[in-house]
């Protein structure tokens, strides 16, 4: 069986809401059952935001040192750079994610315009 065998025009919709919709909903909906039950300063809690904190840092990790597009075209130390400046005036101007993203995009917009 292939996905060209099935030639009905409900098929990729079908395909989309169980491979796609259906295993990430189960987990939100499980979320939400069990959130309500457990305290902010719980070890299972603890574990939960530090695994997500290291998926997003492994994501930055990897836009930065292994782009594609036309961030690829970009010097390494431009993306380093954007990166540190972002995260300094993330600490020096009120802790504000906003702020912090704010300067690494101009910092890197204005570098991929300069093409450094």
């Amino acid at each position: 069986m292939t996905w060209q065998s099935i030639t009905e025009w409900w098929w990729p919709y079908l395909f989309i809401l169980l491979a796609g919709w259906l295993p990430t909903d189960i987990w939100r909906f499980i979320g939400v059952l069990i959130g309500g039950r457990v305290r902010e300063d719980s070890e299972a809690l603890i574990i939960v935001r530090a695994v997500a904190t290291a998926l997003v840092a492994g994501v930055i990790a990897q836009l930065i040192l292994y782009p594609s597009g036309s961030l690829a075209e970009s010097s390494v130390i431009l993306r380093i750079g954007a990166a540190v400046a972002g995260f300094a005036a993330y600490l020096c101007l009120g802790q504000r994610v906003i702020v912090g993203v704010l300067v690494a995009e101009v910092i890197l917009i204005s570098g991929l315009s300069l093409n450094f």
